[in-house]
């Protein structure tokens, strides 16, 4: 049965001399391979639409098992991606950890959204490291993760000095302190970024700047959480982390 979806291609894998076993990540099914044959050729009508970041509509003859991609209709290569390293090292760990957080073929229309707005504007040449930071907190609840970052996490209150407790999951007020004496010391400044990104409909994100110390901030707080509790250990993630070094050493 033929069937048409919108999607972008999160994972490519040679298989064979000439073929391609790509993982889509659609609009109305959710992650699904397919076998793109074929595709590894030069002249193949399925080379373009089955690169790496590519969003576009597909059509796909699905059966029991693997699909098999008949066709594709290529929307945007995301060729600003594919042209820098740091923009793919970035885009790279947002499908990965897209690829790698969802099951087979349970739709998430939601996803997808955030998926390609997120992939569209780090084209458009937005922050990368505050896109990221928003793709990864707005992640946690698919992976069943909800940080506290409204109130203190130990007594409930909202108002104070907040810090960040991996023990007590989330901000914990400075009454609290004494319950995690290895917490994260942050500014008000990331704890304010914290909750907004939580709440934030991406298709309405302006120019946010941010300081480059609160951006460490937030990727070390991030990055410890996602390492206690999410159970996921990235390629991706760590070659993103060896080009995040080598900005630095350049910077």
């Amino acid at each position: 049965m033929l069937q048409k979806c919108e999607g972008i291609v999160i994972r490519a894998t040679d298989y064979g001399e000439t073929n391609k076993i790509v993982t889509l990540y659609t609009r109305e099914w959710g992650k699904v391979g397919v076998m793109a044959r074929g595709a590894k050729k030069t002249n193949s009508r399925l080379s373009a639409v089955t690169q790496l970041f590519t969003y576009g509509y597909f059509l796909i003859h699905k059966g029991s098992g693997l699909g098999n991609l008949q066709q594709g209709e290529l929307v945007s290569s995301m060729r600003s991606i594919r042209e820098d390293i740091f923009l793919t090292a970035y885009a790279s760990y947002i499908v990965d950890l897209t690829d790698k957080s969802t099951e087979e073929k349970k739709p998430n229309p939601y996803l997808f959204e955030l998926l390609y707005q997120t992939l569209q504007y780090m084209n458009e040449g937005y922050d990368l490291e505050i896109l990221t930071n928003i793709y990864q907190i707005k992640m946690l609840s698919v992976l069943g993760l909800y940080p506290v970052l409204n109130r203190c996490s130990v007594c409930g209150s909202t108002d104070g000095h907040f810090s960040f407790s991996i023990k007590e999951g989330g901000l914990i007020c400075h009454r609290c302190e004494h319950h995690d004496p290895y917490r994260y010391q942050i500014a008000p400044a990331t704890v304010k970024l914290l909750r907004l990104f939580q709440a934030l409909d991406l298709s309405r994100l302006g120019n946010i700047s941010v300081k480059q110390e609160t951006k460490n901030e937030l990727k070390k707080v991030i990055s410890a959480y996602y390492e206690e509790y999410s159970g996921l250990h990235l390629k991706a993630k760590k070659f993103l982390d060896q080009i995040d070094k080598m900005r630095d050493m350049l910077s």
